[in-house]
């Protein structure tokens, strides 16, 4: 499984990334490991996300996300997530660590 996911700064600033991990990938954007626009501009509250089944779909919603503007990116953010809750808690279970993940 891939994902498709759209971060928010509490500023609102968004940024949108593929992975094969959302757990890890979280660990990743809140812990800053990975240096680069999100951590820059902490960008790290997961409000949307979409399963894909394999990474070329994954890659290829990405990119169309990428080309939509900002405007449109906030609907779709607000359709299903209307008050930007921090989706990263259902993939994480309260847990900021990967390597606690059950199963």
């Amino acid at each position: 499984m891939y994902y498709v996911y759209i971060l928010a700064s509490k500023t609102k600033v968004l940024y949108i990334g593929v992975t094969g991990d959302i757990v890890l990938r979280m660990h990743q954007h809140r812990t800053r490991l990975v240096p680069g626009f999100a951590s820059k501009y902490s960008v790290n509250i997961l409000v949307h996300v979409e399963a894909c089944g394999d990474a070329l779909d994954a890659i290829r919603r990405e990119k169309q996300l990428k080309g939509w503007v900002r405007r449109r990116k906030v609907e779709l953010i607000e359709a299903g997530n209307p008050g930007w809750r921090d989706l990263a808690e259902d993939f994480l279970g309260g847990r900021s660590d990967p390597s606690l993940r059950s199963g």
